[in-house]
């Protein structure tokens, strides 16, 4: 590798910019340069690490095993950069113009946003936020090791020494049928498994925690339909014989609540974690910091369910 001194540090920052936005063009626009400038860039980072660094795919440029090696500390180096030329050691949310990068799964997306867009409309009008979707906590960690987001939000990610994380909100399961379903009157063990199921599973997994739950009792049920889309659920079920069981908070915001006959479901399910996560490195930036406790307290003023399910 050469001497700092004869590298041009504008291409490290073209990498970073390569790295999030995953094209040559986007990326340009991300930092103020034209396409030819951004190719020419690139081009000269190949030469000066001796890598294809990223190669073109049909969800656009995919970085090599090497670019991914390079994208954490170059992201970092160039972050500590930028924290020393603006570093004032405090964080002024009405005056700062800053853009913080957070990843979102489903839920959070609906539960949360709206109320942490509110609040950042109040006490930071100039601030703004990049949302990325994710839909396996995998995904999240691969976001927050290359520089992608700042936070991400969802269930937890798999303990790591490089990515903390924070416990928002729990969300315990109902069990869902039609208004006027026979069931709707008494939602018991028996007729539960009777009845033919709507399963939510981004993934396309026919196998769920209420199958595993039913499995340790010695029991099965009948899959009538595989859904990928958690927030269709309630109306799909409001229109058919189908029983779901989900979050409870999904049925609170639909619009088909009024026409569904909510249950505790017969058998026990533990509520699903929802954690704030970071990494390591933006631990101590005193703008991310104040994201992440606005973040937190959002989160704790979420209001009160409005009553327990039958």
């Amino acid at each position: 590798m050469n001497n700092l001194s004869s590298i041009d540090l504008n291409l490290l920052v073209a990498f970073d910019a390569i790295m999030a936005e995953r094209s040559v063009t986007r990326a340009g626009a991300r930092i103020g340069r034209t396409q030819p400038a951004m190719s020419a860039a690139l081009a000269r980072l190949r030469q000066l690490f001796q890598d294809e660094l990223f190669v073109r795919s049909p969800n656009g440029l995919e970085p090599t095993p090497r670019a991914l090696d390079l994208a954490e500390p170059i992201g970092k180096s160039l972050r500590h950069a930028q924290e020393a030329l603006a570093f004032s050691g405090a964080f002024d949310p009405q005056s700062s113009s800053a853009s913080f990068r957070l990843g979102l799964s489903e839920h959070p997306a609906f539960v949360l946003l709206p109320k942490l867009l509110s609040a950042i409309r109040r006490v930071a009008p100039n601030v703004s936020v990049d949302v990325k979707g994710f839909t396996v906590r995998e995904r999240a960690v691969e976001m927050l090791d290359a520089g992608e987001v700042d936070a991400a939000i969802g269930v937890p990610v798999s303990s790591s020494p490089r990515i903390l994380s924070r416990l928002l909100f729990e969300e315990s399961f109902v069990s869902i049928v039609r208004a006027d379903h026979p069931a709707a009157k008494c939602l018991d063990l028996e007729t539960f498994v009777s009845l033919d199921h709507l399963l939510v599973s981004p993934e396309g997994d026919r196998y769920g925690h209420v199958d595993r739950r039913l499995s340790e009792l010695g029991l099965r049920r009948r899959l009538g339909l595989t859904l990928p889309q958690m927030y269709a659920a309630p109306a799909i079920v409001a229109e058919t014989d189908l029983v779901a069981t989900l979050m409870q908070g999904i049925v609170e915001v639909s619009d088909h609540r009024a026409r569904l006959s909510v249950h505790r479901p017969p058998i026990e399910l533990p509520p699903v974690s929802f954690a704030l996560s970071w990494h390591r490195r933006n631990d101590s930036h005193v703008g991310q910091q104040w994201f992440r406790a606005l973040i937190g307290s959002v989160a704790a003023a979420k209001q009160d369910r409005p009553g327990d399910p039958d």
